[in-house]
């Protein structure tokens, strides 16, 4: 392939802040993203924010198919370089989040995502893979080093939130490399990590997906309360009720939301549903 600055340079094309560009070049770096998400001649790829189509290139080297979603369209001329001769790759240049996603699983079956995705949709784009997603086997991504460490934190600690919860909830989570904010053009003010999501291991099922975010939502909702508080105040639970669900989910007086884990908010959000005060 031709050297990325020189096509982005005779292409006039220029980054845009506001979408959060921040391409990768390193070949090295590109190919053990796709090694870390597992791709092989059989896999389906998902790619959100292709760029200048590096990661594409090297998604499909080792993919069977390779579905990009690209919201910059100034990129097509770009594109049409770097991803020259490649028949497996197709770029449709759309807003993500418009996406049908009951549409997009039908099109592609079984699939897995793939992305260096910028750090303004980060959360938001996890999140709909999460809640949404009932054909995709995984997430390999580049993000903000912080928001992986927020993505697959331990209870207790400063870093675990309710989006750990709603991760752990779906599946296994880990940091697999951490990249250094040099290894990107132009250069951005952190460093990054590649996390792996799996959907196919870890993950536990719940009475309600919708009372499992509620209790979630209600156990970060100030985080200085503690959760008995936190129950009365959400679900206008008079105190001996919301000591009653506590005991019932073998969860100690005095507690707050960030000490207990996922599996500890699932034994809580069923009872709650078993006792009708969420669906």
């Amino acid at each position: 392939m031709e050297d990325l600055r020189e096509i982005l340079r005779q292409s006039g094309f220029s980054f845009k802040k506001q979408w959060g560009q921040n391409f990768l070049t390193d070949t090295n770096l590109l190919r053990a993203i796709v090694s870390d998400a597992g791709v092989d001649g059989e896999s389906t790829v998902l790619e959100i924010g292709p760029g200048a189509g590096a990661l594409t290139r090297a998604l499909s080297e080792r993919a069977k198919k390779v579905l990009a979603y690209e919201i910059d369209k100034s990129l097509e001329p770009v594109l049409s370089r770097t991803l020259a001769g490649i028949e497996n790759a197709e770029i449709v240049f759309c807003d993500f989040a418009k996406a049908d996603m009951v549409a997009l699983e039908k099109e592609l079956g079984e699939y897995v995502v793939v992305a260096n995705l910028p750090y303004y949709v980060t959360t938001p784009v996890v999140m709909r893979f999460v809640e949404e997603a009932e054909r995709c086997r995984g997430i390999t991504v580049m993000v903000q080093e912080e928001v992986a460490e927020r993505f697959c934190a331990k209870e207790g600690t400063a870093e675990y939130g309710a989006v750990t919860a709603a991760i752990a909830r779906k599946g296994s989570c880990k940091i697999t490399r951490r990249v250094p904010r040099e290894m990107f053009t132009p250069r951005p003010n952190v460093d990054s990590a590649v996390v792996k999501i799996d959907f196919t291991s870890g993950g536990f099922a719940v009475k309600s997906e919708r009372a499992y975010r509620e209790v979630v939502r209600c156990a970060f909702l100030n985080r200085r309360k503690t959760l008995e508080n936190n129950l009365m105040s959400v679900f206008r639970l008079p105190r001996e009720r919301a000591k009653e669900l506590l005991a019932a989910a073998e969860i100690g007086e005095g507690v707050r939301g960030e000490t207990l884990s996922p599996q500890t908010f699932a034994r809580l959000s069923d009872l709650l549903v078993e006792y009708k005060i969420l669906r």
